[in-house]
């Protein structure tokens, strides 16, 4: 009986721990799901008024009965991004002029049945994938296709359906002239968010070399692994943030600055990469008991404070300045150091160097002038 009774006894702790740890998953992920609601709450009231106004100017300007595909071209045009609408509502209109003209050409001659579909879809996709459509193009041939097959057999009335999908890709782009600021400051938020990380990165990495802590280092390395998909949130939110100034008249005179935070992917991108090998190689010399150099943790820690200061002067640019003073002093003093005994020591002093102009052109240095603050050595060590 006493197995069993610890058996069951082991059974309670099991099920009083995880039950918290499946309210505490439960609550994060009704947060997740209720921050992406209100991310999309501006996108989605769009989508919905752009689909009553077109269907209201279709039905009651133009005079057409039934203008179905007055809201859904409205709609696909908007979809959940700013970025490629234009692109979106020519495909929208020409995959409709395809399916609705295929679609009615059929059902004159042909009626309606199951061969009929078949024929009519593949056809109308086919001859979209001719025409050099994309996949939502093809698509919307199809589906309307299908529709005029199906739903809505009325020979000759090709034009007007038409007609419908080209009126709600017009409210939907004037629709999207009004677009929120939050599209605007998100991307120097993301980007603000990127260097932070990279920043938390070099000091835990910088403490795990002076301790000699292999958790410490492995976490590192594990942050910086992942740090990829967050300079993907950027990248995504960049481009949204360029669409916006681009096709909204009342966001124009943001351009230049989101265009500035849309310049820092590429070099940031570099840094990102340059600071992955360096953590990685600073994790292999704790695994492997590799003495490193008693100043690498400073020189990391320094390295960390260049990149806060760059986070700060996103949205206080006289913080450029500091960020370009310590990163400068950092290079200089990196091309005095006495070339380090081991392999790891060596990439790892590489690869700060390379950091170094990496973060230097996210000051506004050209790669050329960055290259020069961190001066060459003279002991063989390869220069980026």
């Amino acid at each position: 009986m006493d197995p069993v009774r610890l058996t069951l006894d082991q059974l309670r702790e099991l099920r009083d721990d995880i039950a918290p740890q499946a309210a505490r998953r439960s609550r994060a992920s009704v947060r997740r799901r209720v921050d992406r609601l209100r991310e999309r709450v501006f996108f989605i009231a769009q989508c919905a008024l752009a689909a009553g106004v077109s269907w209201a100017l279709a039905h009651y300007v133009v005079g057409h009965p039934t203008p179905f595909f007055a809201p859904v071209a409205a709609m696909v045009a908007l979809g959940f991004s700013f970025g490629q609408r234009l692109r979106r509502v020519a495909e929208v209109m020409v995959g409709v002029a395809v399916g609705v003209g295929v679609g009615d050409l059929f059902v004159r001659f042909f009626g309606t049945g199951v061969p009929q579909i078949i024929f009519v879809v593949a056809l109308a996709m086919s001859v979209a994938v001719l025409l050099g459509a994309g996949t939502l193009m093809t698509t919307q041939a199809g589906v309307q296709a299908a529709i005029v097959t199906t739903l809505l057999p009325n020979p000759g009335a090709g034009f007007s359906r038409w007609l419908d999908a080209a009126l709600g890709g017009v409210v939907a782009l004037a629709a999207a002239t009004i677009a929120p600021a939050a599209a605007i400051r998100r991307p120097r938020q993301q980007a603000s968010d990127v260097l932070h990380e990279l920043a938390a990165i070099l000091v835990e990495t910088a403490d795990g070399l002076r301790t000699e802590n292999a958790d410490d280092v492995t976490d590192a390395l594990r942050r910086a692994r992942s740090s990829e998909s967050m300079l993907d949130d950027l990248r995504s939110a960049a481009s949204e943030g360029v669409a916006v100034v681009r096709l909204s008249p009342f966001r124009r005179r943001h351009r230049g600055r989101v265009q500035q935070i849309a310049d820092l992917v590429v070099p940031l991108d570099r840094a990102i990469r340059n600071i992955r090998v360096l953590v990685r190689r600073c994790a292999v010399s704790v695994w492997r008991d590799e003495r490193m150099p008693d100043e690498y943790p400073m020189l990391l820690e320094r390295l960390a404070d260049g990149t806060r200061l760059i986070a700060e002067s996103l949205f206080e640019p006289a913080a450029d300045v500091a960020a370009h003073r310590v990163l400068g002093e950092l290079g200089r003093r990196t091309a005095k150091l006495p070339l380090p005994h081991g392999l790891s020591a060596v990439v790892v002093l590489g690869q700060i160097r390379s950091t170094v102009i990496d973060l230097l052109e996210l000051t506004g240095t050209s790669y050329d002038e960055a290259r020069k603050l961190v001066p060459l050595r003279l002991d063989g060590l390869d220069e980026k």
